[in-house]
């Protein structure tokens, strides 16, 4: 038994959720991401005496739709702190937080891993904040440089319980919570920008016991997967530290990702007291059931309602279901497309195959694609109808209907010569063809070799240039093989 499979990993993270309000958390600056450093603040963002903030109200609906969305508790109190501590990037020296209040308390996020096994992460809380600026150190040579254009955008902050036991786990949580934010329209979960972020506590166990080890908090990670690494990294490491009989010490580290290693920042023993009191320049918002139940009356479906529904009622694999939540316009788009046929397997198979090829090769998504969800119900029902070959409708009809977007359907069919040939009079003739073309092997059929047929029928389909209906060629050719 190896060392790693007597322990485990007990892991619980920090999410930052970036809202994609315009304006920030306390002001009425913008969050416009990407513009030149230091253009989007006031007096307010950067604290000047004699201001006061004001509470952001698209930022309590937004963390509302969140609370909602994870079935949380959502509180109807909500104060404020100042958290106290000095960086560069904090203009005002504090950060307006929520400390006792919450917006929201409990909840949970399902998931599913790769293998397809369902993962439930408990949620402690969820609370609104403020982000800091960003320190800029690659820009001049002998100074850092503070960049305040992000200082005041407005955050929640989701804490979950230590439920996660890897870095796979972990890797899953976070893609959930990504998609779940974009289908909410509260944050584009965006990783490499900064607009999700998260900071890992991990700590390991011998498997059985109860007592958690000591926690280690590792910050700074910038992607899904350096998340996974940095947590598979820092298990192995405390493992082995155990195993050598070493203390593992409650600190701060950061990853570094061409390593693959984690680093010490600081010691939590050292670690600053934050000396959490109310915001006196802000009293508390108190948020009503009207309230809540307005939000709740515009929620869109959500990834795993649309993936019980997919799976349950229209019979669709858990990988079609999967792919078609991944991204909500895709959804909705395939929901629409689900109002105009039956044949749920078979739109499944045209937007996560055909249509999806066409945008990733053309760059466009499917809001910008040009046919109609009527327009893919109708090919698929001209194929399920026997009146044309998927092959055909695939790879003639679609593009044709691209180039031609508001051409009838059928017009399109009959110009380019797709409709199956049913006319017995002109199939047999090719079938008596075909038949004497190769005697030997129409002698091997009859004393047993039955898979034979395949051939046969082939060759009718090149004869009749992909026209003639392929079941009644079989039927045809059978027939006359078995008389």
């Amino acid at each position: 038994m190896s060392l790693h499979s007597q322990y485990e990993a007990v892991i619980g993270l920090e999410c930052h959720i970036q809202l994609l309000t315009k304006s920030k958390m306390y002001s009425s600056d913008s969050t416009s991401f990407g513009d030149w450093p230091n253009t989007h603040i006031s007096e307010i963002t950067l604290g000047y005496p004699g201001t006061l903030p004001r509470v952001n109200k698209k930022a309590i609906e937004f963390a509302i739709r969140l609370g909602l969305a994870v079935q949380a508790n959502i509180h109807s109190f909500n104060g404020f702190a100042r958290k106290n501590y000095f960086y560069p990037d904090l203009p005002k020296g504090y950060q307006i937080t929520q400390d006792k209040t919450p917006i929201c308390t409990g909840g949970k996020i399902q998931f599913r891993l790769k293998n397809g096994e369902r993962k439930e992460v408990r949620l402690i809380r969820i609370h609104m904040e403020e982000d800091a600026g960003k320190n800029l150190h690659d820009i001049d040579p002998f100074e850092s440089l503070v960049d305040f254009n992000r200082a005041g955008t407005p955050l929640l902050e989701m804490v979950s319980e230590a439920d996660i036991r890897s870095g796979e786990e972990a890797y899953y949580y976070l893609q959930e919570i990504r998609k779940l934010v974009r289908y909410l329209e509260i944050c584009d979960g965006n990783m490499e920008e900064g607009s999700l972020r998260c900071d890992v506590n991990i700590s390991v166990r011998k498997k059985g016991e109860e007592k958690f080890g000591t926690k280690v908090e590792v910050k700074n990670l910038n992607s899904f997967r350096n998340v996974q690494r940095a947590i598979d990294y820092e298990t192995q490491r405390q493992i082995e530290m155990i195993e050598r009989g070493e203390t593992i010490v409650s600190e701060t580290r950061s990853f570094d990702a061409i390593n693959g290693i984690t680093f010490s920042l600081r010691s939590k023993e050292m670690a600053n007291d934050y000396r959490y009191f109310p915001e006196p320049d802000l009293p508390p918002v108190i948020v009503t059931n009207q309230h809540i139940n307005a939000v709740k009356s515009v929620l869109p479906p959500l990834p795993n309602e649309l993936f019980e529904k997919y799976t349950k009622e229209y019979g669709l694999s858990e990988y079609d279901a999967t792919v078609l939540t991944e991204d909500k316009q895709l959804a909705l788009w395939f929901n629409n497309l689900c109002q105009y046929t039956n044949n749920y397997k078979a739109a499944a198979n045209w937007l996560n195959v055909i249509i999806k090829g066409y945008l990733n090769e053309n760059a466009i998504d499917i809001v910008d694609f040009i046919l109609k969800p009527q327009q893919i119900a109708k090919i698929i029902q001209l194929i399920d109808d026997d009146k044309i070959s998927h092959s055909a409708a695939a790879q003639k009809l679609f593009p044709a209907l691209l180039q031609t977007p508001d051409k009838d359907i059928e017009a399109l069919c009959q110009e380019l010569d797709l409709f199956k040939n049913t006319n017995t009079d002109e199939i047999l003739p090719l079938i008596e063809e075909v038949l004497n073309k190769y005697p030997e092997k129409v002698d091997e059929y009859k004393k047993g070799k039955k898979g034979l047929i395949g051939l046969f029928v082939g060759e009718v389909m090149k004869l009749s240039k992909g026209k003639a209906d392929p079941k009644l060629v079989n039927q045809f050719v059978r027939e006359k093989l078995d008389a």
